[in-house]
């Protein structure tokens, strides 16, 4: 039976956290997501959870730390700046294997930079944004509904595998009002989680979780048993949407709110009789590069609110087999679809030419 209601982005993406079993989010009020923190806020005192505004973002993202090893799931949120404050307790929760959700409603940057939308955080999501050798499951929602599914997707891929997982969205997306029926989320799996820290009741003796190894050989050791896991991730959790790549001469890439003025594109470059099509990563980490084998196209365009960063894992995925090009806005600016479809064609010019 639907449950369809019209929400914005952030208060869907809290609702969806509760109802995969979220009990305990960590905050701090930041532009553009701090609806989320105060949603969390109204909500979580009603269902006997916990609902705390830290002092910092580096405060917060340690209670998550302690929350996640105690075994319980737990969330923050924040937006760009203020991930780069958490980026250190990323670290730390990452190098202790334990579950957890970071939310990023990205604003444009460097520095304060704007509360505008943007997606200039990308390196720092997909290459880890802290210290040391690691990843995060980063999934790229494209819609409220999208913003609600892969939180519930995040808490339990999260948990099944162990590592902490984050929803890069942006200032639009947090922002803006769609219907979501969360009938459709995916159910709450939960695992079990003999490395807590709060001993299973009793059943068992207490575990010590620590990211400190003084001696190399362990440290090495440690890394690259984890790296094992990364790897199966690699191979088994490439998410993407495709359309229109069997035939497409130019295939646009495009993730986020920036997927949806491409698909707007495409559609209209199509009925010009020009040959696009759309690959849409919803995993930013891993990237989808499998699909970038499977197509053979004459030239890729990486379309994104920033200078250009998801465009070298383009380039990456391909192999560097066609030529790569990049078009966007940044400093909080969405492009347009006549934008989009003016480079198109600049590049349809160029390698679809008739010799």
């Amino acid at each position: 039976m639907s449950e369809t209601v019209l929400m914005k982005g952030n208060e869907a993406l809290g609702e969806a956290a509760i109802r995969s079993g979220c009990r305990h989010f960590f905050g701090y009020p930041i532009t553009p997501q701090t609806e989320l923190s105060a949603y969390m806020a109204r909500k979580m005192p009603k269902i006997g959870g916990t609902f705390l505004q830290a002092e910092s973002e580096i405060a917060a993202i340690n209670m998550v730390y302690g929350a996640a090893a105690a075994g319980v799931r737990a969330m923050t949120s924040s937006s760009s700046p203020g991930i780069s404050l958490k980026s250190e307790g990323i670290s730390y929760i990452a190098a202790a294997d334990l579950p957890c959700v970071i939310v990023n409603i990205m604003r444009g940057g460097p520095g304060l930079g704007g509360i505008q939308p943007a997606q200039s955080d990308y390196f720092q999501a997909t290459r880890g944004g802290g210290h040391g050798d690691y990843h995060l499951l980063v999934l790229a929602p494209n819609s409220v509904q999208e913003m609600a599914c892969l939180t519930a997707d995040a808490f339990n891929l999260s948990e099944k595998y162990r590592i902490p997982a984050m929803i890069l969205g942006d200032g639009t997306l947090g922002q803006m009002m769609e219907p979501v029926d969360f009938s459709a989320l995916p159910k709450p799996v939960f695992a079990e989680k003999p490395w807590a820290t709060n001993a299973m009741g009793g059943r068992r003796g207490p575990n010590v979780i620590k990211t400190l190894y003084l001696l190399p050989e362990e440290l090495e050791a440690t890394i690259l048993e984890r790296e094992k896991k990364y790897d199966f991730l690699r191979e088994n959790l490439q998410r993407y949407e495709a359309r229109f790549t069997e035939d497409a001469d130019i295939i646009l890439c495009s993730y986020g709110i920036t997927s949806r003025v491409v698909e707007t594109a495409v559609r209209e470059l199509r009925n010009e009789g020009i040959k696009a099509g759309i690959i849409r990563p919803v995993t930013l980490w891993p990237f989808p590069e499998k699909i970038f084998k499977q197509v053979r196209p004459k030239a890729y365009l990486s379309v994104e609110m920033s200078m250009g960063q998801m465009v070298e894992d383009v380039k990456l995925a391909c192999e560097c087999r066609v030529p790569v090009y990049f078009t966007g806005r940044t400093g909080g600016i969405i492009p347009s679809p006549a934008e989009v479809i003016a480079k198109v064609k600049e590049i349809h010019r160029e390698v679809c030419a008739v010799v």
